[in-house]
């Protein structure tokens, strides 16, 4: 008897740690999933291969306001850190019209890699994106440290991203 509740007692503490340790952030990180893109400069590569890099994975749409305002702070901290090997995927939403995306990327002259999410693939792979504008920041071991909802408080953004570039 006495045995059977240490046991419960055990696994009682276990999971009031486990359940802490997640309110506080210990776990939070999760690997950025394996999804294979294609950028509209054709380049193909999969998110998960990025390791040594830091990345902003961005999900937007041309009919976002928020993001269509935003992406010139987007393309100030690529053009800040991509030295240092920071870089930034901006992937347009499955109900973005192609032509839209493309002349979007034209006209601002974006820096960096820009994917048609057409079959929604990436999007399913993130499993949590509720909508635009989102954004997923990637340590150099390929974690996600970071989501953003909306538009994200940018000088917050850019301290983690700097934390990220310094740590091995």
């Amino acid at each position: 008897m006495r045995l059977k509740w240490a046991i419960g007692a055990c696994v009682a503490v276990v999971v009031i740690a486990a359940v802490a340790a997640m309110r506080v952030g210990l776990f939070e990180s999760r690997l950025v999933p394996a999804v294979s893109v294609t950028t509209l400069s054709g380049d193909q590569f999969r998110l998960d291969s990025l390791g040594g890099s830091v990345v902003l994975v961005q999900f937007w749409a041309t009919t976002c306001a928020v993001c269509v305002q935003e992406m010139p702070k987007f393309v100030d901290l690529y053009e800040k850190y991509r030295s240092r090997g920071f870089r930034t995927v901006a992937v347009a939403m499955p109900y973005d019209p192609p032509n839209r995306v493309i002349d979007y990327t034209k006209r601002l002259s974006l820096p960096f890699d820009v994917v048609l999410d057409i079959d929604g693939a990436v999007l399913r792979a993130f499993a949590d994106v509720p909508g635009t504008p989102t954004s997923f920041l990637v340590d150099k071991r390929g974690r996600v440290v970071s989501k953003y909802l909306g538009e994200p408080d940018f000088a917050e953004m850019e301290r983690r991203i700097q934390i990220a570039l310094r740590d091995q």
